[in-house]
């Protein structure tokens, strides 16, 4: 698209070493682990978390051979055949190219912001204009000061218009965005609570998203929202509404008493009814939108209502599900662009549980000579070990691939074909257009389960690492526990997403545990927590690192080790300062200091221990003590055997509260997966447990509910039975009204005992409908409280028959 030197004088003609000024670029590039071939790939070394000038190395390694840096003090000789610009503000040159790209482009360009709803209106719209146009969309939720300059980078002449979608999270965010993406048109979804956090008023916040627009031609927007006022001068408004004066006025919205609603609008003196399959109010209000924008595109009322009866519920996260024959499947089929094709292959390659990768591939509408060869070139790169592609447009990709492929005219013809194939421990990437109903390809690899799911947003564990990350100083390490199932959201799935984010260390509390992450591709040092005399080949078959608390167990492996004639086996001291749990007393120290130097067959790696109370005020002389205690043993250690330790003893809360116990390394558990008992950190809940209700029933007052009939009644009631029980894990103590769950955003109570696979909910006062969802801990500390646990219990207890499903993007 550009070559070095045309990136060079865009950039402002910065400081440079360039080898090769002629070296085209093709593919922006700022991580690392997602580059597979990068000789045409321009590295950005961004800062954050992690500077990424220490990672050039790897870039170049990979192919890549053109960079934009800050870093001064570079050695070139290192890179002898690369080509180097230097800006002040790498974030800012990726910007300002994204922005000269953009200007290329002479079409509409339609700029999506607003609280929520930005990433289904920018799909919907897509869907419902892409018959008629060739529209390019941000990828996913694209929408952030890094990835709305990603986005824009694959925007091309080859089609018709644009949807980019932008997000802020705190004032002065939206210039740069606007600057970048330089909407013709802009749609404003709404103004809600989220990141209220980061502006002082709700004026504020609308003044600043509105910044997108202050040089688009018409804005459209609800009038509920009263957005006018704060409109720049020359941008038209175009609203729906309530009033007369919107250019769509609503005259009527109805629940037809089914699963849809019926909107009744007028438009340019016209009359017109739509038919929806939605009840939510945020659907009914992005729909709204939708038949706004295809209004003022000049599109006629009887078009639109066909256009509309097309739509479904959109689900836009990569779906990670435990499938068939020991495979993983990725179910990303609700729709298929250059741009997410790309991002799913990164989440396919980062799974490492299968050698064996397959993508099942629709075909992509709007495709050209130009758009074919990008896509070409884009599956050339990757390295699968079959390629199955559905539909006829993607006929041309059979002679062009150096794998095996297989082709179907249909999915019907793949389904029809399916109980040929082998589908056999490999990790399989569903990616199709919504036309095309891949979704019944997934249905009939993915292994059947209880219909309860556990929902994992790998987002929200990756965001919440990178919060604690952010808070510790250069150097320390970081250890994340994964023990217990990774407190109940899965193992290898989770310890994937662990290693790709380059964690240090993995903990597991059995050696069980390990082995299976060792057999799923996981490579990180695995310590084993508590191992007893049992498992000493299994810790040394698999490489597992085991926590060592008392003699019997370090005399007992020194034995086995001197047996097998191994040497230099690395362990982890546990020292106990006031957990008395397991552990090597302080008075023990001199002992442990003479074992350790009279033999060669272990290698201690760490010393460790563990605090009681780091979250609890009261106990704050305690913890002083606990940490004092500790340094004094660690120092100890190392002086008598002259192994350098890695000394950790700081826990989720001790990361929180306890900065001056950071030490070498930190174990990060609970706080990974969303829980913050302090309250003081924007952490995101990584795993939601959803059910579904099976029947509805009315019921005089005076009956009983459930068994010992101890769900009396005192009053008519509807009462909904849920498909889950404690056999689930869903704790007996929660019946008679102690559990509360969620239906349609509404708390209603438990009735009488919970039964082993089902309960009852008193769905009296709510609007509910049997086969709607239901949010089992709607607030999971809450929950907790209400039967006199903690959180990690209801997390761990999630029974394993219980369905994970893991989402991305």
């Amino acid at each position: 698209m550009y070559s070095v030197a045309q990136i060079h004088a865009i950039l402002g003609r910065q400081t440079d070493a360039l080898v090769d000024p002629t070296l085209e670029i093709f593919d922006l590039a700022y991580d690392t682990r997602k580059i597979r071939h990068g000789e045409h790939s321009l590295f950005f070394a961004l800062k954050g978390i992690r500077d990424g000038h220490a990672f050039i190395g790897d870039a170049y390694q990979k192919g890549v051979r053109a960079f934009v840096v800050s870093q001064r003090d570079l050695d070139l000789s290192l890179y002898p055949a690369g080509n180097f610009i230097w800006v002040k503000d790498v974030l800012l040159a990726l910007q300002r190219l994204a922005s000269y790209h953009r200007a290329q482009f002479k079409k509409p360009v339609i700029g999506i912001t607003g609280s929520n709803g930005k990433t289904v209106v920018k799909e919907w719209l897509t869907q419902l204009l892409q018959g008629d146009k060739q529209v390019y969309q941000s990828p996913k939720s694209y929408n952030s000061q890094l990835g709305v300059a990603l986005a824009l980078w694959n925007l091309s002449d080859d089609y018709d218009c644009a949807i980019i979608e932008a997000g802020i999270s705190q004032p002065g965010e939206m210039a740069s965005l606007e600057a970048m993406i330089q909407p013709d048109i802009g749609i404003f979804t709404n103004i809600g609570t989220a990141h209220a956090q980061g502006f002082s008023t709700k004026q504020e916040k609308i003044r600043e998203k509105l910044q997108l627009f202050i040089h688009s031609s018409d804005l459209l927007f609800s009038s509920r929202y009263d957005i006018g006022p704060f409109l720049s001068k020359g941008v038209r408004g175009f609203t729906f509404g309530y009033m007369s004066l919107d250019d769509v006025q609503i005259l009527q919205i109805a629940d037809d008493g089914s699963l849809a609603t019926t909107i009744k609008l007028s438009y340019a003196r016209e009359v017109a009814t739509f038919s929806i399959p939605f009840r939510d109010k945020a659907s009914i209000e992005n729909i709204l939108i939708c038949i706004t924008a295809l209004l003022f595109f000049g599109y006629p009322l009887a078009k639109i209502t066909g256009k509309l009866a097309k739509l479904r519920p959109l689900d836009m996260r990569l779906q990670l599900k435990k499938g068939k024959n020991g495979c993983s499947i990725i179910d990303d089929s609700y729709s298929n662009d250059l741009g997410s094709l790309q991002i799913a292959l990164d989440f396919l390659f980062q799974q490492q549980q299968h050698s064996k990768r397959t993508l099942i591939l629709s075909d992509m509408a709007g495709l050209d000579n130009k758009l074919r060869q990008k896509l070409l070139d884009l599956l050339r790169r990757q390295e699968l070990d079959r390629i199955i592609l559905v539909g006829s447009g993607t006929y041309f990709l059979q002679d062009g691939l150096h794998t095996e492929v297989l082709f179907f005219k249909t999915t019907d013809e793949l389904l029809s074909a399916m109980r040929n194939l082998t589908f056999e421990q490999e990790s399989i990437l569903i990616k199709g257009s919504r036309a095309f109903h891949l979704e019944e390809v997934s249905k009939v690899l993915v292994a059947k389960s209880h219909e309860t799911v556990l929902e994992i947003n790998l987002n929200a564990l990756e965001h919440n690492l990178q919060l604690y990350r952010g808070m510790l100083p250069s150097g320390v390490k970081l250890m994340a526990m994964v023990k217990a199932f990774s407190y109940g959201s899965g193992s290898y799935e989770v310890a994937n997403l662990l290693q790709f984010n380059k964690v240090d260390y993995l903990t597991v509390a059995f050696a069980d545990e390990g082995v299976e992450l060792r057999q799923s591709g996981i490579t990180l040092p695995i310590m084993v927590l508590s191992p007893d005399e049992q498992v000493f080949e299994t810790l040394v078959a698999h490489e597992l690192e085991p926590e060592i608390y008392s003699f019997r167990i370090l005399n007992a492996l020194i034995a086995f080790l001197r047996r097998r004639h191994i040497k230099h086996f690395p362990i982890h001291l546990k020292i106990d300062t006031g957990m008395h749990r397991l552990g090597f007393m302080p008075d023990e120290m001199e002992k442990l200091m003479e074992a350790l130097c009279h033999t060669d067959t272990v290698r201690p790696i760490s010393i460790l221990s563990h605090l009681v109370a780091s979250g609890n005020v009261d106990h704050d002389d305690f913890t002083r003590h606990q940490i004092a205690a500790f340094r004094h043993c660690a120092a100890a250690l190392e002086d008598a055997t002259g192994f350098p330790l890695i000394k950790h003893i700081a826990n989720t809360s001790g990361i929180t509260r306890w900065p001056g116990a950071y030490m070498d390394m930190v174990r990060l558990g609970i706080g990974l997966y969303g829980v913050d008992t302090s309250h003081t950190l924007d952490l995101e809940l990584v795993g939601t447990l959803k059910t579904t209700i099976t029947q509805i029933k009315t019921l005089p007052a005076g009956e009983t509910v459930g068994y010992d009939r101890k769900g009396i009644l005192t009053r008519p009631s509807r009462i909904a039975t849920v498909k889950i029980g404690y056999a689930d894990g869903y704790n007996r103590r929660f019946g008679h009204g102690a559990g509360q769950m969620a239906v349609n955003g509404q708390l209603v109570p438990t009735v009488g005992a919970i039964c082993m696979d089902m309960c009852m909910l008193d769905v009296t006062d709510i609007v509910a409908h049997e086969e709607d969802e239901v949010l089992v801990f709607p607030d999971l500390l809450q929950a907790a409280s209400n039967i006199g646990t903690i959180p990690y219990e209801l997390l761990v207890n999630i029974s394993s028959r219980v369905k994970r499903v893991y989402f991305y993007g």
